[in-house]
């Protein structure tokens, strides 16, 4: 008996893991946009993954395979399945890394805001959070 709740508990792991995966992936995906990952990109992917529960421990790991998930795929469709799905407070977690991505050179180019544009209907976001969201990191830089 106790065996099924360690084999449940595992489950339920494996299927966070793979979601904070596919999460890390959307937000390596608009930090590559620009041609260039910076290592400031990457600690705000990671503390995005923190908030959303990813173990400190098995950071890297996320980090390691999300980049692999991301240059093996060809859309993002893939990556935003798993976030719609999330609660609206995991998905602004989620569009305010997206918008510190972006806004981490000081500059937002058209690529990265017609990603923004995208994705705000591909998760089902309200045009209104995601303009304060926007609003909120581009006026704390």
């Amino acid at each position: 008996m106790f065996n099924l709740f360690t084999k449940e508990k595992e489950m339920k792991n494996d299927e966070s893991h793979l979601s904070l995966i596919s999460v890390a992936a959307l937000l390596i995906h608009s930090a590559k946009i620009d041609e260039n990952f910076t290592e400031k990109e990457k600690l705000i992917i990671k503390k995005a993954l923190i908030e959303m529960g990813a173990d400190q421990a098995n950071l890297d790991q996320i980090i390691e395979d999300a980049e692999t998930k991301e240059k093996d795929s060809n859309q993002i469709l893939e990556f935003t399945k798993e976030v719609k799905n999330k609660s609206v407070k995991e998905k602004k977690i989620v569009l305010e890394a997206l918008w510190t991505i972006i806004y981490s050179d000081e500059k937002a180019d058209m690529y990265e805001t017609n990603l923004m544009r995208r994705l705000s209907g591909l998760l089902y976001l309200d045009a209104k959070i995601v303009g304060d969201i926007k609003e909120k990191i581009k006026s704390n830089k």
